[in-house]
């Protein structure tokens, strides 16, 4: 194994923590006689646990050696896979080392373990390459990664040789993306100590759609009509959703991530906190073949906070422009984002500041920045009482209320939690589907 990674030149950039060149270096040592034997079996071990971790995470299965080294091609970030996620395989002379490195990996699917179990008494990689994993909720691992991996991973396996290999991998990096971003739909920012960040895929996401959401049609519409032109490379404006609580702009901008994702749409989560952070996470992201929307939930602004300032900095562009391929999508409960007080209205009442009514031209001019500002306001009664009824009509076991008795039963539950909207509906619906269990 070791000679056969070492041949490796595009992807060579495994990192030397990786399970492959440990399992690597392992080898070597096994071959020339370097490392005692119940050494080597407790190193093997300690890898052999790194792929089952991998494999639960990313729902692995039948052979676990297969789909990691899949997942090792899928994720690997190098000049070639880039550039293949961004025009698809072209004719160059790159190709011939990326055949090369397919040859490698081909080698690698078909390498034959029994030697080194047979001489350490151990049959660890037989059984991951027979691999049957116990099922799994699919909340409890990243299932649109798991689909993708195990697709291409039997396709490789059964390729004859680097070239259809190369067809089967540029393919995908052409279609699905490299990476993080190939794998997942929906990210948020994890910030460290030393001022930087990564950003780590969100497992759990709600598979809610547009239709999912019963009324708001002339919002849905804009929503998709201005996000329809985004993915298609268009011109787009920034979105503001905003309006009353309850009334379903988070779980709209969730369903056009979902309806979407498919065309290249990813999406970043980034809270008030972290906007000192959002240049940095746009240099990250601006050349990538993907269309970003930065999502921002529940937002709005105290007077004395002034974070609203790096992202009125984004959205308007110093030097930089703002990339078309990024898009900042941000939901409020008031249309005003940027809190406004008496004494901003007047000049003459000042402390400090001279001109009071520029700082608050200033705070409104937050929400101008966002092109697309659609509205959703509680719906009526009536309204409310179809949302009931919709919602109901999706239980797969039905409910046993009569429709009067329901209605009834809805009102005096909204009077008691909060009034009216899509998501007393919903937990209304909850209770009342959790009484009858």
């Amino acid at each position: 194994m070791y000679r056969e990674v070492s041949q490796l030149l595009l992807y060579s950039n495994l990192g030397e923590d990786s399970i492959l060149r440990q399992l690597s270096g392992i080898f070597s040592d096994w071959a020339h006689g370097e490392c005692e034997k119940p050494v080597l079996v407790s190193r093997i071990y300690q890898q052999v646990k790194r792929l089952l971790d991998l494999a639960t995470r990313y729902g692995f299965n039948c052979n676990l050696w297969h789909d990691y080294l899949t997942f090792v091609l899928m994720m690997n970030e190098n000049s070639f896979s880039l550039t293949c996620e961004r025009v698809g395989a072209s004719d160059g002379s790159v190709n011939h080392f990326a055949k090369a490195d397919f040859a490698v990996f081909k080698r690698l699917f078909d390498f034959d373990f029994a030697p080194i179990e047979q001489d350490l008494g151990i049959d660890c990689f037989t059984v991951l390459e027979n691999y049957t994993a116990i099922p799994k909720k699919a909340q409890m691992y990243y299932r649109t990664v798991s689909e993708k991996v195990r697709a291409l991973s039997a396709a490789i396996a059964g390729a004859k040789d680097e070239n259809e290999i190369f067809d089967l991998v540029t393919a995908h990096y052409r279609d699905c993306g490299v990476g993080m971003f190939g794998l997942n739909r929906a990210f948020r920012i994890q910030e460290d100590e030393n001022g930087s960040f990564t950003l780590n895929a969100i497992n759990n996401i709600d598979s809610v759609l547009l239709s999912d959401l019963i009324g708001y049609e002339p919002q849905k519409k804009e929503l998709r009509q201005n996000t329809e032109a985004f993915v298609s490379g268009h011109a787009a404006n920034n979105v503001l959703l905003y309006g009353d609580a309850g009334t379903g702009k988070s779980t709209s901008v969730k369903a056009i991530l979902n309806e979407y994702a498919d065309r290249g749409l990813r999406m970043i989560e980034i809270y008030k906190h972290q906007f000192g952070l959002l240049s940095q996470v746009i240099a990250k992201i601006k050349n990538r073949n993907y269309r970003f929307m930065i999502f921002i939930d529940d937002l709005s602004f105290e007077e004395h906070e002034v974070e609203y300032k790096f992202l009125k900095a984004v959205i308007e562009g110093g030097v930089e422009t703002r990339p078309s391929n990024v898009l900042i999508v941000a939901t409020s409960n008031r249309r005003h984002l940027v809190q406004e007080t008496w004494k901003d209205r007047d000049d003459m009442e000042h402390n400090g500041d001279i001109h009071r009514s520029d700082t608050m031209e200033e705070k409104l001019s937050l929400a101008a920045r966002f092109g697309c500002a659609i509205c959703y306001v509680s719906p009526n009664r009536q309204q409310y009482h179809d949302i009931v009824k919709g919602i109901a009509a999706r239980l797969p076991d039905g409910l046993t209320l009569t429709e009067d008795e329901l209605l009834q039963a809805a009102n005096r539950w909204e009077i008691r939690h909060g009034g009216i909207s899509g998501r007393t509906a919903q937990q209304f619906i909850n209770y009342i589907a959790g009484l009858q269990t």
